[in-house]
């Protein structure tokens, strides 16, 4: 789950660490009061999950409260890569000496956490990382042990910041580091924290993304949720139970299991890429999916318009083919899709699933017995559309 840059950088607050003083506002009118308040400079930000804001329009910098007031006009409603500016972040301006990149991630490889930090900040880590590595300075955290302060003072020294800064940024470290554990964090971002012209420390801008699995232990921040930068699939995905990632192909999957999800996408990009033609989606209907769940995933995959076929890849152990069968009746009844199906059940209750899918008698019904026929068949299907 994403937090916004204001959401972010008002949690980094709890934590100790210090942000501009700004304030959220949904139309111009709040603004204006916002930045007559300030009394000063005041930079207007666009608040939606994506990057480029500035490069999009989205970032603007007012002289005034009037000026903020026709920033945020313009802003306000404003289409960012898909998303609409529904508020606008009111900060003061500040004085910049230096712009600092800081984050703390997830090594999933090392599986400690990770500090990234550069006296490059402001640009994005990903570009920095591929023209200069050397730039980023990595130190991993043992979970157990905690950030330690002989580690503080080697990530200060090895990135180059003056000697002067490294006790605020001590501060600043140990507490994203307590943002990023206690509140189930997967990143949490300050680009950029700044130097100031009065030789102090300030997160400018901020991002978290809380891991999903941990949202049961964090109902403060899922109430903070803006489901309106999320895709409609995705979000009935999620209140479904399903895990769904929309991708770019045009063979629907819908599978049981991650892995088994995986190297179903796989297969259909094996036997589709000469083509063109691979998976649309990453779907995982998980263990012990029930009826409504297939239905609701099955209508969440026929959403996309770009779905030439669906591929039903199912292995029962939990999940029982005979419910699956009986699921994607039920969907099929509800949306009457058009597009070929390729249906495969193999495992607990196959036989009995097979048996309802085969008595239905449903159009464009493509079986197949194993994951490679079913594979090949759903990028024939696919081509047969074309």
């Amino acid at each position: 789950m994403k937090l916004h840059e204001y959401q972010s950088k008002f949690l980094f607050r709890d934590f100790g660490i210090p942000i501009p003083l700004g304030k959220v506002a949904a139309t111009p009118d709040e603004a204006f009061e916002i930045a007559n308040n300030l009394a000063g400079v005041v930079v207007i930000k666009a608040q939606v999950h994506v990057g480029g804001r500035g490069k999009a329009g989205g970032v603007k910098v007012a002289k005034n409260a009037a000026e903020a007031r026709q920033y945020a006009e313009d802003i306000l409603g404003m289409n960012i890569k898909g998303l609409r500016v529904e508020k606008v972040l009111v900060d003061p301006g500040a004085d910049i000496e230096q712009e600092i990149y800081l984050a703390i991630t997830n090594d999933r490889g090392a599986g400690k956490p990770l500090i990234m930090t550069s006296m490059e900040g402001g640009m994005d880590i990903e570009e920095l990382n591929r023209q200069r590595p050397e730039a980023i300075v990595r130190e991993h955290i043992d979970p157990f042990a905690g950030l330690q302060g002989y580690q503080m003072t080697y990530i200060a020294s090895a990135m180059g910041l003056p000697r002067a800064q490294w006790r605020s940024f001590g501060k600043i470290l140990r507490g994203l580091y307590q943002c990023y554990t206690e509140s189930d964090a997967e990143l949490a971002e300050i680009n950029p924290l700044v130097i100031t012209g009065e030789g102090d420390l300030l997160a400018l801008d901020g991002k978290v993304i809380i891991d999903d699995n941990a949202l049961f232990r964090q109902p403060a921040l899922v109430e903070q949720r803006d489901t309106g930068d999320e895709p409609e699939s995705e979000r009935l995905a999620r209140e479904a139970g399903i895990t769904y990632i929309k991708l770019e192909g045009q063979i629907g999957c819908m599978v049981n299991g991650a892995g088994l999800a995986m190297t179903t996408m796989d297969m259909t990009e094996l036997y589709g890429d000469a083509d063109g033609i691979g998976p649309a989606n990453f779907l995982d209907i998980g263990g012990g999916a029930t009826p409504e769940q297939v239905a609701a995933a099955l209508r969440i995959i026929l959403s996309d318009e770009n779905v030439k076929c669906v591929l039903f890849n199912i292995f029962g152990g939990i999940t029982r083919c005979d419910e699956v069968a009986n699921g994607i009746l039920t969907a099929y009844n509800e949306v009457e899709p058009s597009v070929p199906m390729v249906i495969r059940l193999q495992g607990t209750n196959a036989a009995a699933g097979n048996s309802i899918i085969s008595e239905a008698q449903i159009p464009n019904l493509i079986s197949a017995d194993t994951l490679t026929e079913a594979a090949q068949r759903a990028v024939a299907a696919v081509k047969e559309q074309a």
